[in-house]
């Protein structure tokens, strides 16, 4: 009996991480779904999961299934792949029909991002600013200039909305040194090399934040203002951090694959409830935001053609679009398969 819940011990955060994963692909997947159905496409199959069918069951003009394996799901619609003769194709349609459809999918993604913000913030009496309200003990960032009542505008020209956008600036900083405005007395003000002390993690340099901030009284307002600030600070660290890794401030190590982010996840259960929200905010905003990218294989390829079409007013010859994403999916996955194979030999060594 020890024996078998010490393996559910082990077990219960993975399933958990996978559930997480699967309802956010099926959130993906319900957007197109919804989009396509508003729009008068037609919509083959709505199914959870790959492979063999568990159950299916057709309501109306579409059959909604649930496979065996849990790990992705799809949303078939007729005529997205191949030409038809079905007024309700989605290649028959217009082409801002097609769009909204596509776009959907990380649109769904990106709400549900939000929704979660703002669940984790539900709780919160106060929320932190990015006024500095007071230094810490032998603080060093205030003999380079900073002042108490501060308020951090930009790091490094990059914009602050809030401590988690401050937390990203001040990582994988070189030198122990930021370039700072602020705004003070009603103006900006520049600061130069403004100095703090630092630490390494995982081979990873992190500035030592030495001072606290104001915190904000909760109101409605405020709520939502935070919470929508929240939501675009997680997009711009986002945007940010895929921008850093194509400039080389960070090497392949530091991206995560299916597995390295189950394993994340299921941390993050072990932990608290408290801990798994921010993540799957996270995560879901990334799934929206990545696959808005202009990447062959990707929503964001497929709506790139969509909008030569509606600029040229000309679609482009299915032959090219199919082969430009037939060679996408192939440099996709294959760069998912080395992903993959970082995060089994990071946990194995």
């Amino acid at each position: 009996m020890i024996k078998i819940l010490n393996l559910w011990n082990n077990v219960w955060p993975y399933l958990v991480a996978i559930f997480l994963f699967l309802i956010l692909i099926i959130i993906h997947e319900f957007g197109h779904f919804i989009a396509a159905k508003l729009l008068g496409v037609r919509v083959n199959e709505f199914a959870v999961g790959f492979g063999p069918k568990l159950f299916s069951k057709k309501w109306g003009e579409t059959n909604y299934a649930f496979n065996l394996i849990p790990l992705g799901g799809y949303c078939a619609m007729e005529g997205e792949d191949e030409d038809s003769t079905d007024s309700k194709a989605f290649c028959n349609k217009a082409a801002w029909r097609r769009f909204l459809i596509v776009v959907m999918g990380a649109v769904f993604n990106l709400l549900l991002g939000v929704i979660i913000v703002a669940i984790i913030l539900a709780p919160t009496d106060r929320f932190a600013t990015t006024t500095i309200a007071e230094f810490s003990e032998n603080a060093v960032s205030v003999q380079s200039g900073l002042k108490e009542n501060d308020k951090i505008l930009k790091v490094d020209g990059r914009r602050i909305f809030t401590t988690y956008d401050l937390s990203y600036a001040f990582t994988n900083v070189n030198d122990g040194k930021v370039d700072i405005q602020v705004l003070r007395d009603g103006k900006k003000t520049e600061l130069s090399d403004v100095k703090f002390a630092s630490e390494t993690m995982e081979g990873i340099d992190f500035l030592t934040v030495d001072f606290k901030v104001y915190g904000q009284e909760k109101t409605f307002g405020t709520y939502i203002e935070n919470t929508v600030k929240t939501s675009v600070s997680y997009c711009v660290v986002i945007w940010r951090s895929f921008i850093d890794l194509i400039s080389g401030k960070y090497g392949i190590s530091a991206v995560s694959g299916p597995v390295g982010v189950t394993v994340v996840i299921a941390d993050a259960a072990r932990q608290s409830l408290r801990n798994l929200l921010p993540l799957m905010a996270f995560i879901s905003i990334n799934l929206g935001i990545f696959n808005l990218l202009p990447i062959p294989a990707l929503d964001g390829g497929r709506l790139l053609f969509i909008l030569l079409e509606m600029i040229f007013r000309k679609p482009v010859p299915q032959k090219y679009e199919s082969v430009v994403h037939t060679v996408g999916f192939i440099l996709l996955i294959g760069f998912m398969v080395l992903i993959v194979a970082k995060d089994i030999l990071s946990l194995i060594f």
